[in-house]
């Protein structure tokens, strides 16, 4: 692992017990995901939008919480980065969204983007869906150390 990924893992590594700290408070999942946003947005300067997608009873993503300018409101099935992570049940990370197929673009001036699937037990209910504004922003450890946070809306 080089220095700029191990920071980086240290970085989301105190994130985790801050977030941890403030969840022994509260147990509501809509709180802990506006916290989540919150806390991710404003520690990491390239995520330029943050926020849950949850899967809605009519079987499509609506936004839930969220940092950042305005958002899709609701996503389609099975079309776009959110999808391909609950389809795919991973992380997803792209670098370039302009040449993902089927990529919807809320907003221009996202440029690449990291999907972590929000699980209630085992079943997928929703993701995390980061947007940067650079190219490239996200990597494993990004979605090794999001995913543990996203783990932590549903524990008790």
């Amino acid at each position: 692992m080089n220095s700029n990924s191990r920071n980086k893992e240290q970085k989301y590594q105190r994130l985790l017990v801050q977030l941890e700290e403030l969840f022994q408070k509260v147990d509501n999942p809509l709180s802990r995901m506006a916290t989540i946003c919150a806390v991710l947005h404003h520690k990491n300067p390239h995520f330029f939008w943050t926020g849950f997608y949850l899967i809605s009873d009519d079987n499509e993503l609506e936004v839930a919480c969220y940092q950042g300018p305005l958002a899709c409101m609701r996503l389609k099935k099975d079309t776009g980065v959110c999808w391909s992570g609950i389809n795919s049940t991973q992380a997803v990370i792209v670098d370039d969204v302009h040449s993902f197929p089927g990529h919807i673009a809320c907003n221009p001036l996202s440029k690449s983007e990291i999907v972590i699937p929000l699980r209630n037990g085992q079943k997928i209910v929703g993701v995390l869906d980061i947007d940067s504004d650079k190219l490239a922003a996200f990597d494993t450890t990004d979605a090794e150390m999001l995913t543990k946070i996203v783990n932590l809306v549903y524990e008790q």
